[in-house]
């Protein structure tokens, strides 16, 4: 496929993802200059609504959306051409993270609910939304975010419908169903042949993200743990590292409110994406820059302390540091931060420790 040119415009540069029903590559549109996201289906995943579904998310059009640009059938082959995202997923941000502290929490369940809102309006539901199909730039900040693969949300509803066939959609050995069900809304979970569950269950997946990527765990495990789980109601409790400081617990405990009402039990209980939209712009966060550093030293028997990066030193205190890991002059001394006027240093806040490189 590498270096293939596809309708004489889409130039194969390189494969740079796969999914459990598509392959992604980077080409170049040789007719604007510029990058897309080039997919099509996996061999045995070709579909006669795969055209249908990249004319529905056509549709959509906001800046928290991977945009649809084109699609286009060669030699029998489907192809989908998306907005190019140069970035990381969600749960490639985790690997950097571990959680996010309410500040940056906030701001990623902010924009997911207007690009939700987005697409709700235009009428598309995704029905596969989890953090591998969140976009966002690369490094210590959550810019450019983006929900990708709106474009196979027809396509998605047609697997779907084939594998509650089988009388049990989450004893299913796909990888795309396992890879969803810890994010899969109980009515899609359990649904029957025929069953068309509306926009409230991409409202379920939105709240099981958001406790994942505010907690690091999955609210009901993964796998048939998760469907298990999910049947019983027996979801993870809410950590207490998230409201055990001052500066945190206010604002931890306003995201747990609207978490929860995202995984209600009952769809027509739970938000709709306009009203979490709403209810997110009340929301009181930090949506400044964050920067790197490492720690250079302790001050007040450990209570505070000095970290230098590529913008200088700044001053931190223990109490602006968030999470079940404290920063130390050892392996978790890469903290990242936003950085406020200080004098004669500039202070630091939020803290998160960041997760060790690997080798």
């Amino acid at each position: 496929m590498i270096n293939n040119i596809i309708a004489g415009r889409y130039k194969i540069v390189e494969h740079i993802g796969r999914g459990g029903m598509q392959e992604v590559y980077r080409a170049e549109d040789m007719l604007l200059d510029m990058d897309v996201a080039l997919k099509t289906p996996q061999i045995g995943q070709q579909s006669k609504r795969f055209k249908a579904s990249a004319q529905i998310a056509a549709k959509v059009n906001h800046h928290n959306v991977a945009k649809t640009l084109d699609y286009l059938c060669v030699s029998g082959v489907d192809y989908l051409i998306e907005e190019f995202v140069d970035g990381e997923t969600l749960e490639q941000k985790l690997d950097l993270f571990g959680i996010l502290d309410p500040h940056l929490g906030a701001r990623v369940l902010h924009h997911l609910a207007k690009g939700l809102l987005s697409s709700h309006r235009a009428g598309v539901i995704h029905r596969d939304l989890k953090p591998s199909n969140v976009m966002v730039s690369r490094g210590v900040n959550v810019h450019d975010l983006k929900i990708t693969d709106f474009g196979i949300a027809t396509l998605t509803e047609e697997f779907f419908d084939e594998a509650a066939k089988s009388g049990d959609i989450t004893r299913s050995n796909s990888g795309t169903i396992k890879g969803a069900l810890p994010f899969m809304a109980p009515e899609m979970m359990f649904r029957r042949p025929g069953e068309n569950p509306g926009f409230s269950v991409d409202i379920w997946s939105l709240g099981a993200m958001m406790f994942r990527l505010l907690t690091g765990e999955y609210p009901f495990g993964v796998y048939l743990e998760a469907a298990v789980n999910v049947k019983n109601m027996n979801r993870k409790p809410w950590p207490k590292f998230m409201t055990n400081k001052a500066q945190f617990s206010p604002l931890a405990k306003e995201l747990q409110t609207l978490v929860d009402s995202c995984l209600n039990y009952d769809p027509i209980r739970r938000p709709s994406a306009e009203q979490l939209s709403i209810r997110c712009q009340e929301l009181c966060y930090l949506a400044v820059d964050r920067k790197e550093a490492i720690i250079d030293r302790f001050i007040q028997n450990g209570y505070s302390g000095f970290a230098t990066g590529n913008d200088g030193t700044v001053f931190f205190s223990m109490q602006s540091t968030y999470g079940v890991t404290a920063p130390d002059s050892g392996e978790n001394n890469r903290i990242c931060f936003s950085s406020f006027p200080g004098n004669p240093r500039s202070r630091a806040h939020p803290i998160l420790v960041l997760k060790k490189k690997k080798s």
